[in-house]
């Protein structure tokens, strides 16, 4: 990919994961004061389901379908139509199989796993959405492959404005029919934006299409796509199983502790509803940079090309560092004014300063999982997601009912920062790169730390939440940007790692890349 193309991309994507984090984040303050933390805790257990049969809905397929179009770049209309036929009935097939399930099971689902039946109704509402969002993850997975960031940025767009238009309106004819018919009008707006955004993403695929040459077709596709998609649809669906059945816990375990389910809802709404969006907000950049290096990993594995992958490894790690210490450092030393001021609640301020010092970690296992799947790690993930997942519930089991909300967020910081470190001790292996302990962690750490300490110094005065809150930023922002062309932490030839293709030597040609790695991974989360 040229750079000129591959900024562009990034750029778009970028812009569109701002705009939508800004909306959702809005949305979300909206939904708290419609439904308050009660409300947002029973929609998180209701999410928990969804995103279990998203899970099986879109499976690895996407993925799957990014890598092997990257892979025949030159096989025209006939490979890329055969590669969407079977990606189309695999995920067809799968997706129906959610939604029977979740359909069907709804009641028992609610009486028995989520123990609160007012979530029935929205079960049943949100099983209608898993087809049409699987057909959205294979299109999405094509115009990727393709460098085509336009197509999917404008659909999610559309989709976010469909999606809170239609909430919006259910609210006013459903919400004051209770917490139960308002849970239900979220997931229904859900549904309604889903199908519009496969509806889009597939009118314009199939406008795409027609621009391409005849090209030769290819043999053993859908063995391919399994091969792919298995090991990450596997770990997929255990690792979400698992997380599930944390989601479920959380709220049971913490009630033991405080003696009262809707405090315990009420607490899980603000950590899981309220501060991760907070805390994942920054991270526009690295998710879109990430999900654009899968073709380009692909594409210099399939070529051996050692060269680029270790550039491109190197280039991302620094830049993901860099600026995720930077943005820890901000919500460590504004997490009471952000959790007011977006919230206007203390407590969430609280748990955002608490999960501060895992946003590196966090943000850098996204990046790797992105950059490992391009170079068909994806095998590993399943054992790391596995045991992570199973010491998580164990320790929730164990220690939620004694020490409540605080053993929670223990867990999770834990959890996190192991996780990160196998993830990236497994990619730098494959790109045969040490990491620049100096570079990337000591010199933004004290530059991030010093940034938003003197701009806490400057502001203590402002009594004005938002005058205060923009005040810091511009002051930090400004100091770290000072401190890093001070220290170098940044320079031109790591960008030049990412956007450069380097074409590689004979002797690299010589010596393939090998792709397989026994060092578990899996994708980021919290």
């Amino acid at each position: 990919m040229k750079i000129k193309v591959f900024i562009k991309n990034t750029a778009m994507f970028v812009f569109t994961s701002l705009l939508l984090r800004t909306a959702g984040i809005i949305f979300r303050v909206y939904l708290a004061g419609k439904i308050g933390s009660e409300g947002m805790g029973l929609y998180q257990l209701i999410i928990s389901v969804y995103v279990f049969g998203a899970a099986f809905a879109t499976s690895g397929i996407s993925t799957a379908v990014t890598r092997l179009i990257s892979e025949n770049e030159n096989g025209g209309l006939l490979a890329a139509k055969k590669i969407l036929s079977r990606a189309i009935m695999l995920t067809v097939s799968i997706g129906l199989a959610s939604s029977v399930s979740i359909f069907l099971g709804a009641r028992f689902v609610a009486c028995y796993i989520l123990r609160d039946t007012r979530t029935t109704l929205s079960l049943k509402i949100l099983s209608f959405s898993f087809v049409p969002m699987g057909l959205s993850s294979v299109a999405r997975g094509y115009f990727i492959a393709k460098r085509k960031a336009l197509e999917p940025s404008l659909t999610q767009i559309a989709e976010q404005v469909i999606r809170i238009t239609s909430i919006v309106i259910l609210f006013s004819r459903f919400s004051k029919l209770g917490t139960e018919y308002c849970t239900a009008a979220v997931l229904l707006g859900d549904t309604i934006a889903e199908t519009a955004s496969f509806l889009i993403l597939w009118a314009l695929l199939l406008k795409h299409r027609k621009s391409l040459e005849r090209g030769n077709s290819i043999k053993g596709t859908a063995k391919e796509i399994i091969r792919i998609a298995l090991p990450i649809t596997a770990s997929s669906y255990i690792s979400t199983a698992l997380h599930s059945t944390e989601n479920l816990l959380v709220p049971l375990r913490l009630a033991l502790f405080y003696g009262v389910k809707d405090r315990a809802l009420s607490l899980f709404g603000a950590i899981r509803g309220m501060a991760l969006p907070v805390l994942f907000f920054p991270a526009s950049f690295l998710t879109s940079l990430s999900t654009l290096l899968i073709p380009e990993m692909s594409s210099a594995a399939a070529r051996g090309d050692k060269r680029e992958i270790k550039r491109a490894v190197g280039g991302a790690f620094r830049i993901t560092l860099v600026l995720s210490i930077f943005a820890a450092s901000v919500f460590l030393f504004l997490s009471e004014e952000i959790g007011l001021l977006v919230y206007g609640d203390k407590e969430v301020g609280f748990i955002i300063k608490m999960l501060a010092p895992i946003v590196p970690f966090m943000y850098l296992e996204s990046v790797a999982a992105g950059m490992l799947k391009g170079l068909d790690a994806q095998v590993s993930q399943l054992k790391l997601g596995l045991i992570d997942s199973i010491l998580r519930i164990a320790l929730i089991l164990i220690t939620l009912s004694r020490h409540g909300i605080t053993a929670y967020l223990l867990i999770m910081i834990i959890s996190n920062c192991s996780t990160s470190a196998l993830s990236s001790r497994n990619l730098l292996k494959k790109a045969e790169l040490r990491l620049d302990v100096s570079g990337w962690v000591i010199k933004p750490t004290l530059c991030g730390i010093g940034a938003s300490f003197l701009a806490k110094i400057l502001t203590k005065s402002i009594s004005h939440l938002m005058i205060k809150a923009v005040a810091f930023l511009l002051i930090s922002a400004a100091v770290f940007l000072i401190l890093s062309c001070i220290t170098k932490i940044i320079r031109r030839e790591e960008f030049e790692r990412i956007f450069y293709k380097i074409k590689p030597t004979t002797k690299e040609k010589a010596k393939p890349l090998k792709l397989h790695s026994r060092v578990p991974h899996r994708q980021g989360r919290l």
